[in-house]
């Protein structure tokens, strides 16, 4: 298992756990991030963040700080 942060573009990844609490854990429920979702990783901006990823036919822009808090493995 890896964070969500160390993926590489175009890989594909399924959700373990989402570390956190409160607000930042809320945010990303609601935006689609679950365990067992699969991710790709699109792409990173051009400083390396933010990340874009795709979860549940949506694109999502994510601080690659708060995908460090995101536990994820190979499907």
């Amino acid at each position: 298992m890896k964070k969500l942060s160390e993926c590489k573009e175009n890989d594909k990844v399924l959700i373990v756990k989402i570390e956190g609490s409160g607000e930042f854990k809320k945010r990303l429920l609601e935006m689609g991030f679950m365990r067992g979702i699969e991710v790709t990783v699109v792409k990173y901006a051009p400083l390396r963040d933010p990340m874009e990823l795709f979860v549940r036919d949506f694109h999502v822009s994510l601080r690659v700080a708060e995908a460090a808090m995101v536990t994820v493995a190979e499907p």
